[in-house]
């Protein structure tokens, strides 16, 4: 976080950590209770009262996955005309580097869609993880390809590169052209634990390398023959996602437990946040941050209606 304004700034500093964590917690109680009925209305109002009285000027960096990012800018952006006196800026570069960028220092909040591996903890065991909503990955061909459905197993052999023709698997007598995430992806962590693992396969050196999910979608729906995999907040009209295994990737068969590729979405301190880092995270906890994660094709930590 980073402050300037008028005089007393400790005792605003104090009044700000208070809300701070009264939006958390109340957030983080909602979370916890799966309940949306309690209310952040008072916590907003003596907030704004503060801020605009302390005339500060906050501003939080904040960087890493891009599938996190539509939630978090969105976020940043209803919170902002909540606060006028916060400054957001959200740069999406992947959750590797993106905790490499909290870990480090160079920004105050980091964004992953994976669990923190083990060397990062090593490297940083002062870092604090937030789960803020969850996701799933949907494999995506073109549009105007007939395949429809794969099986799991039909799917890592494709990205191992053992299946190379879609005339394989029910589709026209063409190469497969693959399309995956660079090393370090939250997504491709993800998908390699989810699809790859389970059959000992490895995404063969051969597939195209994109970085982001936004860049994945794009490559797919320019190129007919081409499969790739992304957030399922990322689908649209422009790619058709396939069903695996029969059951088509949506978020009510995610919750049901019938499509088994999810994962976590995390926001990351270093060290325990300070207020302004410990308000952005208790409003993306509360109902208000959870209808948002809903509205964007994501999976709410606990049902806001």
């Amino acid at each position: 976080m980073r402050m300037s304004g008028g005089a007393s700034k400790r005792s605003l500093i104090f009044a700000l950590a208070l809300v701070a964590v009264a939006m958390f917690f109340a957030g983080y109680l909602t979370s916890a209770l799966t309940s949306s009925s309690i209310s952040h209305i008072g916590v907003k109002t003596v907030t704004k009262t503060i801020v605009k009285t302390a005339g500060l000027d906050m501003k939080l960096d904040i960087a890493g996955s891009t599938t996190v990012t539509p939630i978090v800018e969105e976020a940043a952006r209803r919170f902002s005309e909540l606060y006028p006196g916060f400054k957001i800026s959200v740069a999406a570069i992947g959750s590797g580097p993106g905790i490499k960028a909290v870990g480090s220092g160079e920004v105050d909040i980091g964004m992953a869609s994976r669990d923190l591996k083990e060397k990062e903890v090593e490297q940083w065991p002062d870092l604090k993880p937030f789960k803020i909503a969850m996701d799933s990955i949907a494999i995506v061909v073109h549009p105007s390809n007939p395949v429809n459905g794969l099986t799991l197993e039909q799917v890592a052999k494709i990205f191992a590169g053992e299946i190379t023709n879609w005339k394989e698997v029910g589709g026209p007598d063409k190469p497969i052209h693959v399309v995956t995430r660079e090393k370090g992806s939250g997504t491709r962590d993800c998908f390699e634990h989810a699809v790859m693992k389970p059959f000992e396969k490895e995404i063969s050196a051969k597939a195209m390398v994109q970085q982001g999910n936004p860049k994945v979608r794009a490559a797919v729906a320019n190129d007919p023959l081409s499969i790739g995999y992304i957030s399922l907040g990322f689908v649209d009209e422009t790619i058709k996602p396939l069903k695996i295994d029969g059951v088509e990737p949506k978020i009510e068969n995610v919750l049901k437990g019938t499509y088994a590729i999810k994962r976590n979405l995390y926001v990351i301190t270093k060290g325990d946040p300070d207020p302004a880092e410990l308000m952005f995270i208790g409003y993306l906890l509360s109902a208000e941050g959870q209808r948002i994660v809903g509205e964007l094709g994501y999976i709410p930590l606990y049902s806001v209606g």
